[in-house]
């Protein structure tokens, strides 16, 4: 009995071990914090853009916030050296906004930032109907 419980614990530490081995990092996340209730953002759409060598934009990837106003999941990354260049994360704020009945007056929001090297880069925004802030979290 002792050692099928050995065994059961060891295959089970085993599955563990290869399925955490086996998923994606991601180097890049987001978050939506509304300071007026105090609550995420759910359901806003963000856009992932990187400026291409002709100074125009591509657009990458888009997701949309979970129940916790995140995305854990842009920019995969393949290796140590990551996905350098500048990018642009735009946050489609407006029908945000509406949904809750709220004026707003911003019907997206752009913030543009550099990724150097092969970190893990953060950039929430605290966000009201009339005011942003954001910064480089962790």
């Amino acid at each position: 009995m002792r050692k099928h419980f050995i065994l059961t614990a060891l295959l089970t530490l085993l599955v563990a071990t290869v399925s955490v081995a086996q998923g994606k990092d991601y180097q890049l996340s987001s978050h939506i914090l509304n300071i007026q209730n105090g609550q995420p953002a759910p359901g806003v759409k963000i856009a992932l853009s990187k400026l291409n060598s002709d100074q125009t934009w591509i657009l990458l990837e888009e997701r949309i916030t979970d129940d916790n106003g995140r995305v854990k999941d842009f920019l995969e990354q393949m290796d140590e050296k990551g996905n350098p260049g500048i990018y642009k994360l735009t946050y489609h704020v407006g029908p945000y906004f509406e949904s809750l009945a709220q004026e707003s007056f911003y019907p997206f929001i752009e913030v543009v930032f550099e990724i150097k090297d092969g970190n893990h880069y953060h950039v929430p925004i605290t966000l009201s109907p009339y005011g942003y802030s954001t910064y480089r979290g962790n």
